[in-house]
């Protein structure tokens, strides 16, 4: 399996926009995942589940960013993105994407690496 590499995060001021990707020197989509999700990890708090996507392309995000955050997949590019607009100081956090199975409903776990992820700071 490939680990995945998160990239595009940086410090941008409150109602900023940035765009995360997620990619591998090869296909970071496991054949044991049925989603891809996007978690992030603010200081002092434990890590959580913010976005998915599953083979189909269905979408889902917790309700503190759905409407500012869209998550995407390109399967030709091998990468996982994650658009972020209208971004908060408390969307300040380290974010990282995976491999996943399960439902958004019931839950999900992991079938592949963590990356190191990217940091983002958002400046009020």
């Amino acid at each position: 399996q490939v680990q995945p590499v998160e990239s595009g995060g940086g410090l941008v001021q409150a109602g900023g926009s940035l765009r995360l990707s997620c990619s591998g020197s090869g296909s970071i989509f496991s054949s044991n995942a049925n989603a891809m999700a996007w978690y992030r990890q603010a200081e002092g708090n434990p890590r959580e589940l913010i976005a998915a996507i599953s083979r189909n392309g269905t979408t889902n995000y917790v309700d503190s960013v759905k409407g500012r955050f869209t998550i995407s997949r390109d399967n030709t590019k091998n990468t996982l993105h994650l658009q972020m607009d209208d971004l908060k100081p408390d969307d300040t956090a380290v974010y990282y994407c995976l491999n996943v199975r399960g439902t958004w409903d019931l839950g999900y776990y992991g079938v592949g690496y963590w990356g190191k992820g990217t940091l983002v700071t958002v400046s009020s």
